[in-house]
């Protein structure tokens, strides 16, 4: 739902702000105010399905669930909802209730649970702790996105302060309580997966939050959002259903985390003006759009073919094979998308790349 000026922090009370997410100050009201515009909303019959995912083009609404569930940005759960899968399947534990390919895997009570134990998985890593740290970005990015995106629910007005932070306390709590709960069904002396939610939290909230504000700088921001992204799910899918005893279930995942520092720069590109504005050194804000662009591809490439390169050095030469298979393609979409117009073209390239890439993780993973 947009708003008119007037009515930018209808419901804002400094009585709602709760520690540590401060009132809205003079300063961001007034950049608040000073939002371009309304959101074009999507002209092929898509708007009410982007306004649930969280994405441009949405359109308005005044259904309050609705507003909570776009603030989660549900498009943003799938790369980690994949990571924890491909924890799951790199833990070499996971059963399926029928296996086509092993006829000693076939326990269909032993596969429903664990189909259920890795829904679960799916359900913290995705809806709780990704909302969680959706929420909490787009409290602290209101100023970013009341020049970049002002008809976002927080800088539109749709939604009041208290509203948003009692959304990121809920999220967070209901999401350790799950890591936890997770723990004791694996039977873990030391709760493991809650330890990985408790840091990823706090890795989500300085990302975002000043005084660190990793955001900030473009290579401590990116990576973060990269590790966030792809290693703390694959440990998470891991550690419930296997252990984390060897340093290549560390390095694998950790050298995913740097291609997922060039996904991330994709997303910048969007808010370059906003970053600009507000002195935030995204990498295409510090190094141009067009060194940022190579950055980015650089990053994806050159990761996964370390990757490969690692596979095969340890006798792994059909799984390198299939991810060097993998990288051509996506290779292929740099050149034709993301080095001609990585501004205009960002969203064609993940939806034509990143499949290939988390397909590629997943291969890694077996």
């Amino acid at each position: 739902m947009s708003a008119s000026p007037s009515n930018n922090n209808k419901g804002v009370n400094k009585r709602d702000s709760f520690y540590p997410f401060p009132s809205e100050n003079t300063r961001t009201s007034t950049i608040l105010r000073a939002g371009k515009g309304p959101n074009e909303e999507a002209s092929d019959g898509s708007a009410g399905v982007r306004q649930l995912l969280g994405v441009k083009g949405a359109s308005e609404t005044q259904e309050k669930w609705k507003i909570r569930l776009q603030l989660t940005k549900p498009v943003t759960w799938i790369p980690l909802v994949w990571g924890v899968m491909c924890g799951a399947a790199a833990s070499g534990n996971y059963h399926w209730m029928w296996n086509p390919f092993d006829a000693n895997d076939r326990d269909v009570l032993l596969g429903a649970t664990d189909a259920l134990k890795g829904f679960v998985a799916m359900i913290l890593a995705g809806p709780f702790l990704t909302g969680y740290t959706q929420t909490i970005n787009d409290w602290y990015d209101r100023e970013i996105d009341a020049i970049n995106e002002p008809y976002r629910p927080i800088p539109s007005g749709a939604i009041s302060e208290g509203e948003v932070i009692f959304q990121i306390w809920a999220l967070l709590l209901g999401g350790l309580g799950i890591a936890y709960g997770l723990d004791i069904w694996a039977g873990h002396e030391f709760p493991t997966v809650l330890a990985l939610s408790i840091f990823g939290s706090f890795i989500s909230y300085i990302y975002s939050a000043p005084p660190l504000k990793l955001k900030q700088n473009g290579w401590a921001g990116n990576y973060a959002l990269g590790c966030s992204y792809i290693s703390l799910p694959w440990w998470c899918g891991q550690a419930v259903f296997g252990e984390l005893d060897r340093p290549i279930y560390w390095i694998l995942p950790v050298l995913y985390s740097i291609a997922g520092l060039g996904i991330a720069i994709v997303n910048d590109f969007k808010s370059i003006e906003g970053d600009r504005e507000l002195g935030l050194q995204s990498l295409p804000v510090a190094f141009g759009i067009d060194g940022a662009k190579y950055i980015c591809a650089g990053s994806v490439t050159v990761t996964q073919l370390c990757v490969a390169a690692y596979l095969y050095s340890i006798h792994e030469p059909t799984y390198a094979a299939i991810l060097t298979g993998l990288i051509l393609p996506q290779i292929y979409f740099q050149a034709t998308l993301l080095l001609p117009d990585p501004v205009a073209n960002d969203v064609k390239y993940q939806a034509s790349a990143q499949p290939f890439l988390v397909f590629g993780i997943l291969a890694t993973a077996l």
